[in-house]
C-alpha cells in the first residue's frame, strides 16, 4: 500500500503524461489513455488509472490542488481553441465544454465535480473586423517546428500567468498571424492590419506571441517600430530579448558577463528565457539581434553580412520551405527616426538576397504615433510625415512585407484618417483585444453602468468616490490640492510597507511605488514645476507633528474608509497608530537620497537611469509631459496629479498613465484631476472629458463587437468601412485633405430592441425652436399623470424605478415627425431613420405604433412649460462634450422598464410595464434639455422659449423587427470600382448602390 504523498505523485505524473499526450489534439478517452501511460511507469500505477480512483480524489479537491492545476490547463486550452475538428460548437462555452467530457468518456458525476473545480471560463475573445481570407495558418499546415511560441508560452506559465490568460493570449495572437500572408506561398501578398488594446494592458505581450508564432511560421525578418525615445525603443527591446529571443541568442557563444545585459538584476536572477543551448543545435533555428538594448539600428560594417541569408538550396527562392525553415530570423527594434530608419532602407538595398524573397513582419507599436501621414510640412511635427515616407519605402521595397500596429486608442488617425490607404491603413484585419482581468482602466475611474439616482453614492459602489479626487485652485500659487496628493503618495507608500510586512506579501513585493504630476508639456514649466514640488516636499514635515496630523486626517478620511470597502483582502490597519510606524520609513524610501523627485522631459533625463524601472527600484513622484505620455510604462504608479488639457481624444486617453495592473494596492490608487481648467475663455472639466471619451470608446468597442458576427459566412463589415462608422461618433473626424472623401457611406444601421440615443442636436435657436414645435403635440398628448414603472435586475440586484407621463404615437406619425427633424451633425442620425423608415414602409410593417414615455423627476423642480396647453415637464440639465455632442442624455434607470415594452427583457411582473406593451411596438422616451446658458434665468414651472430648449430623445425598435438576413449594417459604395478602398478622390466618382 502506497503512502498518501507517494500515491498523490504517482497519480500527478499519471494525469500530467496522459493530458499532455492530448495536448495538441482532440480529447481522447481518458482511461484508456490512463492505462497506456501506466505502462511505463511503475507496478502500481495501474490501480490509479480508473474514472473511480480520479472521482474519489476529486470528492476532497480544491480548486489549488496539482492534480486540479494539470486538469485547468488542458481543460482551458480545450475550452479556448478555435476551428477544431471534433466540436461545432463555440469556444468558452457549456456545450464546447460538454464535448471534450463526452470524448474524454467521463461520468457525470466527474464532470459536475470538474465543472466546480474548474468553471468554464466565459471571457471575452478577440473582436475581428476582417476582409475575407485564405486559412493557411493551421497546425497542420506549419511545415516548420513550432519553438519559439512554446517557449514563450511556458514561460508565461512559469511567471504565474493564469492558464485562461494564456489560453486567451494564445487565441487572441492566432486571429492576427492567421491574417498574415503565408511566407511560403510562391505569390506575394502584402497584409496590413491594426491592433487595438488598452492602455497599458499588455499590448506588448501580444505583439511578442505575435512574433513567436509569425518566426516559427516562417518569417524571417522582424522590424518592430518601437516608439519615438531611445527608453522607449530600449524597453521594447529588452523586453523582446527576455521572454523571446533568450540568453543563448543574446550570448551567441561569448561569457554572460560580456552581455549587454551583465547589469541588469533580471540578468544575473535568471529571469531571461534560455533553451539550454543554441536552438539551431537543438533542431530549431536561431534568431539573430540587429540592434540592443543601448544600440538602435546602425549601418551595418563588412558589406551587409549581418543581413544576408544563406540559402541550403541555392536553386530555389528564399521563401520555399527547404531554405526557409532552415534559416535564422533576424529581430531589429528600431526607434521611429528619421535617421535611423534611412540606414535601414539604405542597408537593405544593398544585399544580396532579393528582397522579394523574404517574408518580413513589420510591428509598430503606438502606430497612431508618428507613423501617420501629416500633410503639414510647416509645423513642427513635420518629421512625423518623414517616417510615414521611410515606412511606405520599406513596405515598398519587401513586397513580402506584413504591417501590424498597435494601438490603445481606437479612435487613432489610422482609423479616422485612411488617406494614408496605400501606406498603412489596415485594410485586412481590425483586431480589438478584450479587457484584460485585473485591469484597471478607464471605466473603474467612472460610473458608467451605475445611476447616482438609486441610491447613496458610497466608496463601496462608487468609482468616482474611491479613487477620483477633485483639483479645485484659487490661482496658479495655490498648491493645496498638490500637497494633499504628495500626502496620499506617502500614505499609500506606508500602507504598502505595512502589506509587506503585515499582510504576508513579503519585503521588497512592491519593488515601484510612484507618483505622476502632469500639468504641462513644457520643459519650462517642468523646471519651475520642479521647485514648486521641491519645496512642498522637504516642508511637508512627515517626521513631525504637523506632517502627521494630515496625514492622520487623511487616513481617517480617505484612505482608511476606501480601504474598508476596497482592499480585496490586503491588510488594512485598524488605526493610523497602527500604520504610523511606516511613515517614516516610507518618506526615507522615497526622499532618502535627498532627490525625491525625478524630472522626465526628454531622452537625456531618461538615459540617466534615474527612471530606468528595468535597473532599479524606484520609490519616487515623476514630472513629466508627452515624453510620460507615449508608451512608457510607469511601473507601481499609485497616484497621479493632472492638470490642462489634452489636445484631442486620443492623447487624452495616452495621458491616462495611471491605467494599468495594480495588484496589491487597487485600493490605494488615487487620481487628482483638474475640475475646472480654464483654456483661453473656456472652462473645462478633465474628469468629464475623460467620461466622455471613455463613453465613446465603450460604445464603439460594443458595436464592433456587434458588427463581427458574420451573416452568411461572410463579413458584414470590413476595415474599408471603419472611417464612415466612426464618424458617427465624432462627426468633426473628417479625411484630411478637401478634395478626399469616404468611398463607403453608412446608409442604413439596424439596432432591433436596443437602446439608441442621438446625440448631436442643433445650437441654433430657430432649428431648436422648430424641433420643439415638432414634439409640442406629442408631449400635449401625453397622460395628465405619471405612471410608475419599474424592472429589477437580478443580475445586479437592483430595481430602476421612476415615474413617466405615458403615450402613443403611430408608427408613420413618428416617422414623418422624425424626418423632419433638424441636426447640428444629420449623417449621425441618417442611418438610424433609414432603418426606421424600413421597418415602418415594409410589407408588412415591422412597427404598428411607439410607447412614447416622458421621465417625470420624483423630487419636485426642474419643471418648465412647454406647449399651448399651459402644462409643464420636467427638464434634463445636460451638457456638450464636443460640439455638436452631447454626452450622455438618458438616465441609465429608464432604459430597463422601455427595453422590456419593447420586448428585449424578461418579465419583471410591473404591472405598469406589463400594461404598456404589445407586439410590434418600440419605445420613445423624450428629455427636454436645458443647457447651461439658459439654466441661470429659468422660472420654475414658467414657459420657456423654445428656441432654448434641446427636445433629445432615446428610442428602442421592436426587439422582433430584424432584416431577414440577420445583417445589422448596410454600406453603399461611391466608387465601385474602387471596392475595399477606403479613402478616394471626390472628382472622380460615381455613386453605385
Amino acid at each position: 500500500m502506497n503512502s498518501p504523498d507517494t500515491a498523490a505523485g504517482v497519480r500527478l505524473d499519471l494525469h500530467a503524461r496522459a493530458l499532455g499526450d492530448m495536448s495538441s489534439g482532440k480529447p481522447k478517452r481518458l482511461v484508456r489513455a490512463l492505462e497506456y501511460q501506466a505502462e511505463d511507469l511503475v507496478p502500481e500505477a495501474m490501480e490509479y488509472a480508473s474514472e473511480a480512483d480520479f472521482l474519489s480524489v476529486l470528492r476532497d479537491a480544491r480548486s489549488i490542488d496539482q492534480l486540479v492545476e494539470v486538469w485547468r490547463k488542458q481543460l482551458t486550452r480545450w475550452d479556448y481553441s478555435e476551428n477544431v475538428g471534433w466540436s461545432v460548437h463555440p469556444p468558452r462555452t457549456d456545450e464546447r465544454r460538454a464535448d471534450v467530457y463526452a470524448l474524454l468518456g467521463v461520468g457525470d458525476e466527474t464532470r459536475k465535480r470538474l465543472d466546480v473545480l474548474i468553471p468554464v471560463s466565459k471571457a471575452d475573445g478577440a473582436v475581428v473586423i476582417s476582409t475575407e481570407h485564405t486559412p493557411w495558418y493551421t497546425p497542420q499546415s506549419l511545415q516548420g517546428r513550432p519553438w519559439y511560441w512554446p517557449a514563450y508560452r511556458r514561460l508565461l506559465v512559469e511567471k504565474g500567468w493564469p492558464e485562461h490568460v494564456v489560453a486567451g493570449l494564445d487565441e487572441a495572437t492566432d486571429r492576427v498571424v492567421e491574417r498574415l500572408a503565408d511566407p511560403t506561398a510562391p505569390e506575394a501578398y502584402q497584409s496590413k492590419g491594426l491592433v487595438v488594446g488598452y492602455v497599458q494592458s499588455g499590448k506588448t505581450a501580444n505583439f511578442t506571441g505575435v512574433i513567436a508564432k509569425a518566426i516559427d511560421a516562417g518569417y524571417r525578418l522582424v522590424i518592430v517600430l518601437g516608439g519615438t525615445l531611445n527608453m522607449l525603443r530600449a524597453q521594447t527591446q529588452r523586453r523582446l530579448d527576455m521572454e523571446l529571443v533568450g540568453r543563448e541568442n543574446i550570448m551567441r557563444g561569448a561569457s554572460e558577463y560580456e552581455s549587454d545585459y551583465a547589469d541588469d538584476p533580471a540578468w544575473s536572477q535568471g529571469r531571461f528565457a534560455a533553451f539550454g543551448a543554441m536552438p539551431s543545435t537543438l533542431g530549431a533555428f536561431d534568431v539573430h539581434r540587429m540592434t540592443t538594448r543601448d544600440d538602435d539600428y546602425r549601418s551595418l560594417l563588412q558589406g551587409i553580412v549581418a543581413l544576408e541569408y544563406e540559402k541550403q538550396e541555392p536553386g530555389l527562392p528564399l521563401y520555399d520551405p527547404r531554405n526557409l525553415h532552415r534559416a535564422a530570423a533576424r529581430l531589429m527594434v528600431v526607434k521611429k527616426n528619421k535617421q535611423v530608419l534611412t540606414k535601414l532602407v539604405k542597408d537593405l538595398r544593398k544585399i544580396k538576397t532579393p528582397l522579394s524573397q523574404i517574408p518580413v513582419l513589420i510591428v509598430d507599436d503606438e502606430s497612431d504615433e508618428a507613423s501617420v501621414n501629416t500633410a503639414d510640412l510647416a509645423k513642427p511635427n513635420a518629421e512625423r510625415t518623414a517616417i510615414n515616407q521611410k515606412i511606405s519605402e520599406l513596405l515598398h521595397m519587401l513586397p513580402r512585407a506584413q504591417y501590424v500596429g498597435y494601438t490603445a486608442t481606437p479612435f487613432a488617425n489610422v482609423f479616422v484618417d485612411p488617406s494614408d490607404t496605400e501606406d498603412i491603413f489596415p485594410k485586412d484585419f481590425i483586431i480589438s483585444l478584450p479587457r484584460p482581468d485585473e485591469y484597471m482602466g478607464a471605466r473603474d475611474f467612472h460610473d458608467l453602468d451605475s445611476d447616482p439616482s438609486d441610491g447613496e453614492q458610497t466608496y463601496a459602489n462608487s468609482n468616482e468616490m474611491a479613487h477620483v479626487r477633485s483639483v479645485v485652485v484659487e490661482d496658479d500659487e495655490d498648491d493645496t490640492c498638490l500637497q494633499r496628493a504628495m500626502d496620499m503618495f506617502v500614505l499609500a507608500a506606508a500602507m504598502k510597507l505595512y502589506r509587506e510586512d503585515k499582510g504576508g506579501l513579503g519585503e521588497r513585493y512592491f519593488q515601484h511605488h510612484t507618483m505622476l504630476i502632469h500639468e504641462s508639456v513644457r520643459q519650462e514649466d517642468h523646471r519651475q514645476l520642479l521647485g514648486r514640488v521641491t519645496g512642498l516636499w522637504w516642508n511637508s514635515g512627515y517626521l513631525g507633528p504637523t506632517g502627521r496630523e494630515r496625514l492622520r486626517t487623511l487616513f481617517d478620511t480617505d484612505v482608511a474608509p476606501v480601504s474598508a470597502v476596497r482592499a480585496d483582502g490586503h491588510a488594512v490597519p485598524a488605526t493610523f497608530e497602527d500604520l504610523a510606524p511606516y511613515i517614516g520609513p516610507a518618506s526615507i524610501r522615497i526622499g532618502g537620497d535627498d532627490k525625491p523627485i525625478i524630472v522626465v522631459n526628454g531622452d537625456k533625463d531618461l538615459e540617466t537611469g534615474e527612471a530606468d524601472f528595468d535597473k532599479r527600484s524606484i520609490w519616487k513622484i515623476l514630472i513629466g509631459g508627452q515624453k510620460l505620455a507615449r508608451g512608457f510604462t510607469v511601473e507601481g504608479l499609485t497616484v497621479s496629479y493632472f492638470r490642462r488639457r489634452a489636445g484631442n481624444a486620443s492623447t487624452l486617453m495616452q495621458m491616462g498613465r495611471w491605467f494599468g495592473f495594480r495588484k496589491g494596492y487597487r485600493d490605494l490608487v488615487r487620481l487628482y484631476l483638474g475640475r475646472q481648467e480654464t483654456i483661453g475663455k473656456k472652462e473645462i472639466d478633465l474628469y468629464e472629458g475623460f467620461e466622455a471619451i471613455c463613453r465613446d470608446e465603450e460604445a464603439f468597442r460594443a458595436e464592433l463587437a456587434q458588427y463581427s458576427v458574420t451573416v452568411d459566412g461572410r463579413p458584414q463589415i470590413t476595415p474599408d468601412k471603419i472611417p464612415p462608422l466612426v464618424s458617427q461618433h465624432i462627426p468633426w473626424l473628417k479625411p484630411t485633405s478637401p478634395s478626399k472623401m469616404y468611398n463607403s457611406r453608412l446608409v442604413t444601421l439596424r439596432s432591433p430592441g436596443q437602446w439608441q440615443e442621438p446625440t448631436a442636436y442643433p445650437s441654433k435657436a430657430p432649428d431648436l425652436r422648430h424641433n420643439t414645435n415638432l414634439w409640442t403635440p406629442v408631449l400635449d398628448s401625453l397622460s395628465t399623470e405619471p405612471t410608475q414603472l419599474s424592472y429589477h435586475l437580478a443580475e445586479k440586484g437592483v430595481t430602476h424605478r421612476y415615474a413617466a407621463l405615458t403615450g402613443r404615437i403611430a408608427a408613420t406619425s413618428l416617422l414623418d415627425l422624425l424626418t423632419s427633424v433638424r441636426w447640428g451633425a444629420p449623417t449621425q442620425f441618417a442611418p438610424h431613420l433609414d432603418y426606421l423608415r424600413e421597418i415602418t414602409t415594409s410589407s408588412p410593417a415591422q412597427v404598428d405604433d411607439w410607447v412614447v414615455l416622458a421621465p417625470q423627476h420624483a423630487q419636485a423642480g426642474q419643471r418648465i412649460g412647454l406647449g399651448a396647453a399651459g402644462r409643464t415637464y420636467s427638464y434634463f440639465a445636460r451638457d456638450r462634450r464636443r460640439d455638436p455632442l452631447f454626452g450622455a442624455i438618458s438616465d441609465l434607470k429608464h432604459r430597463a422598464a422601455a427595453l422590456r415594452i419593447a420586448g428585449s427583457l424578461a418579465d419583471p411582473g410591473d404591472a405598469g410595464v406589463e400594461g404598456l406593451r404589445a407586439p410590434r411596438q418600440g419605445v420613445i422616451v423624450l428629455y427636454p434639455v436645458v443647457e447651461p446658458e439658459h439654466r441661470a434665468n429659468l422660472v420654475e414651472g414658467a414657459p420657456l422659449d423654445p428656441g432654448r430648449v434641446v427636445m433629445a430623445f432615446g428610442f428602442i425598435a421592436p426587439a422582433s423587427a430584424r432584416s431577414r438576413d440577420g445583417s445589422v449594417l448596410r454600406f453603399t459604395t461611391i466608387d465601385s470600382s474602387q471596392e475595399g478602398v477606403a479613402i478616394i478622390d471626390s472628382a472622380s466618382t460615381r455613386a453605385t448602390g
